[in-house]
Formats: C-alpha cells, structure tokens, sequence
C-alpha cells in the first residue's frame, strides 16, 4: 500500500493544525458516490485517487495523505490518519478507501504495527462518526497462512491460519480483526476486505526480493506455487469495491497460478535448494542479528501455497488484465540491477561477487558477515 513519510512515525499532536488544499468540485449531475482515500499520495493510493477521479461513475474524490499528490481533480486534506480530526475531513464521504499502510521491510517493527493498527482503528471509527456508510480494507492474501496442507486453491472463505511471524502479517490480521468488530460497535457501516496475492509494481517486499537473488532458494521438500497480482488490477478490484460492486471479503490476482518448475523455467534462474534446517536456521539467526530485514516466517511464503480462489470478483464480472507470466516479466524487468542474498539488498561491490561466483558464494558472504558481526559484538 503506502508508507508513511518519516516524520509522522512517532505520533503527532491531534491538535495540531492541517492543510487542505483548495476544494475540488463534485461533478454536476453524478449521483456516484463520494470516495475517500487514505494514503492517497503513493503506490496503490495515488493510482486509485486518479482512476476514480477520471471515473464517471464517481461524485467526488476526497484524498488523505501527509503530503499533497499530483491528482488535482481531487480535493486533499494533509495529515496522519491517526489524528481523530480526521473524522472531519470525512463528513460527506460514502465510501472510504484505506490504504495509509506502512508496510516496508526497514521500518522497525513496533512503530509499523503501531502505524498501522492505530490508523485503522482510528479510520474506522471517524468513518462511523462521519456518518459513512462503508470502509474498504486491503490487507494481503497471506493472512490465510502458507501451509503444506492448503488446497490448491484456497476458498476465499477459508480460516485465515496465518501466524504474525511474517512482515507486517501480524499486523494485517489485527486490521482484519478492527474490520469484522467495526460493523458490531457501529451499527450500519459496512465493512469490505480485499487481499491480493504477491504484490507487484511498484513494491518492495520479502516476496519480490526473492526474484532478486542470483539463485532461487528452494527449501527441499517443500511444493511452492506463485499466484501474482498486478498493482493495476488491485486498483480496478478497489474500485469495484468504492462502486459496491462488490462487498465482504475476498481475494484478487492473476487467474491460476505457476508451479515453482514454470518460474525458474520463465525467470531463467536457477535454484539452489537448501534442507528445511539448514534454510530456516540461517533466516533466523540472519535476521536477530540484524543483517536481514525479512524474519524466517517470510521464508514459508516461498516454500507452502497460498494460491487463493478469485471467483467472487469473477461473479460481480471483474477479470483481471495480467496473467501471472505477465506480472512475473514484469516483476523480473523491475528486480533488473538489484541484486538480494537472504532478503538482504547487496551493495555494487558484493552484488558484483555474488553475480560471479554465484548463489553458493553468496551464502558463504553472508555467513562471513554473521561471523565478522558476532566478533565484532564481542569486542563491544
């Protein structure tokens, strides 16, 4: 989705005053909805505010940011959406859409969920106060969990398995869990939920560095399968939902899926394929230490399926513009010049000894690195 600017990590004071920009009109005539957008200035959030803008199906477009976007047909009011004025900003608004969600892999994990959690409670509860009637969540298809044992596909009502050892998975299903209560504490708003699959365009998480590496890490015995979702079909889904074509939970991606076999075979990058042990270990002590980002609960993403049916946005008569070849070209055009080890972005110099030497000297770079850190901790 989007991540907040810096400075509005920590919380801000609810009294301190915002700035709007000068209000854009409603269309004349449009009896469509008025949708506003959190996290309106970036990724997801600014394509959605301009699709909707351009939309003749819509009244009018309010957009929530801390920095003002470059749509102009909207009407923008900064600030964090944790400020309870927010409530305000609002009044007049049928449908809200809420993307401010920080979901970067650098951003320390107890200011993410914080960020996270707080807004969302705060944002539903504005939307109830402001008399709107229905909130549009996007949280991720991995609340469903990546597991050996999962059907191929998932039902979009499935048990959400997953466990908050993942990047921001902790924090998705306590937003799911904000989302099912809000309709019991406010009585008439509606809540609807919407879960892509692998994220593409644009993104920058655990699941797209692992097409960065030099090799794919395959962890042995284990029966991947890649379901992706373009950001462009992410936006036309949330529309549908902004129009209430579509309500409830459910789950949006490329049709189908590709075994682990088809993505080396269309990526041309080989695997390097690790025990269970040996691979889940590593990922673990790699990233108490500090040298990863990604926690070993990632790794299950790459190792389980998590393919997930998409007939309830097929029967509201949505279909998805990408393929997952599609997005996976498209995936591997954006990964080119970035090179990842262990979900660990390589500088010039070490990107240049992996790329040559290859995924097993690579490994063997980042253990000297975990030992060079621990002699370092003890000369502290």
């Amino acid at each position: 989705m989007s991540s907040p600017d810096p400075q509005v990590r920590a919380a801000r004071n609810p009294s301190a005053p915002t700035t709007e920009s000068k209000p854009a009109r409603c269309r004349s005539g449009s009896r469509g909805p008025v949708v506003a957008v959190t996290g309106a200035a970036r990724g997801v959030g600014e394509l959605l505010v301009a699709r909707l803008a351009a939309s003749e199906e819509i009244k009018q477009v309010i957009a929530i940011d801390e920095r003002r976007g470059e749509v102009f047909e909207a009407t923008w009011h900064l600030l964090d959406v944790r400020d309870p004025v927010i409530a305000e900003k609002l009044r007049g608004a049928d449908v809200v859409v809420h993307l401010a969600l920080d979901l970067d892999l650098e951003t320390d994990p107890a200011a993410r969920t914080a960020y996270n959690v707080r807004g969302t409670q705060t944002v539903l509860t504005a939307a109830a106060a402001a008399g709107v009637h229905r909130v549009v969540l996007c949280t991720s298809a991995m609340v469903y969990g990546a597991l050996p044992d999962n059907d191929i596909p998932l039902a979009e009502d499935a048990e959400l398995r997953a466990t908050a050892e993942a990047t921001g998975v902790g924090d998705l299903l306590e937003i799911e869990r904000l989302g099912r209560r809000a309709p019991r504490a406010h009585p008439g708003l509606n809540v609807t939920v919407v879960r892509p699959t692998v994220l593409v365009g644009g993104t920058d998480t655990a699941l797209t560095r692992y097409f960065e590496s030099p090799r794919l890490l395959v962890v042995a015995g284990s029966r991947p399968a890649w379901q992706f979702c373009h950001v462009e079909d992410l936006v036309t889904a949330l529309e549908y939902a902004a129009l209430e074509k579509i309500d409830g939970e459910f789950a949006v991606g490329c049709d189908g899926w590709l075994e682990q076999e088809e993505v080396e075979e269309l990526s041309g990058i080989r695997r390097m394929e690790l025990p269970s042990a040996v691979a889940l270990g590593a990922a673990a002590r790699l990233h108490r230490i500090g040298l990863t980002p990604s926690p070993a609960g990632d790794l299950a993403y790459t190792m389980h399926p998590w393919v997930v049916s998409v007939s309830r946005l097929h029967d509201a008569g949505w279909r998805p513009r990408w393929t997952n070849e599609e997005v996976l070209a498209a995936l591997l055009e954006e990964a080119t010049g970035r090179h990842t080890v262990a979900g660990r972005r390589l500088g010039r110099k070490d990107a240049t000894a992996a790329g040559a030497a290859g995924a097993t000297v690579a490994l063997l770079g980042t253990a000297a690195l975990v030992r060079r850190a621990r002699k370092a901790r003890r000369r502290i």
